[in-house]
């Protein structure tokens, strides 16, 4: 579906969870997702990035956490080490740098909560491509 992935490792996908085309996964730092997860197209999750802070501009690797049951939005993006927490939702379009509570939404540049979402989540994702 045309994602890439910054390494041969580092993915761990839940049961049920879909990854939608164009998605960039930057492995390197290990991407943890949970079960019926979705992630829609051209999302960008990092987990590499350089300390600007550092006189030699030194490189480091975070992982990124998504609990299950998140909807991440299309064209969203997800900075390195971040924590996704179970039930929550990404807007499309949204830059998440920080932490993003169980069963929130969050939305913008960069990502704030605007509300919040039922914790009554049961549902199972099921993806069938139309085309094959």
């Amino acid at each position: 579906m045309h994602c890439s992935f910054d390494a041969a490792q580092g993915l761990i996908l839940g049961e049920n969870s879909v990854v939608n085309s164009k998605c960039r996964l930057d492995t390197r730092g290990g991407i943890v997702i949970g079960s019926n997860v979705s992630i829609s197209s051209e999302v960008v999750i990092l987990t590499a990035d350089h300390d600007i802070n550092s006189p030699v501009f030194e490189g480091r690797n975070r992982s990124v956490v998504i609990g299950d049951h998140v909807w991440v939005g299309t064209r969203a993006m997800i900075l390195p080490g971040i924590l996704i927490g179970r039930g929550a939702v990404i807007a499309a379009g949204a830059v998440v740098t920080k932490d993003v509570p169980p069963y929130s939404i969050a939305a913008g540049v960069p990502a704030r909560v605007i509300n919040t979402r039922t914790s009554n989540l049961k549902y199972k994702l099921s993806y069938q491509r139309l085309f094959q």
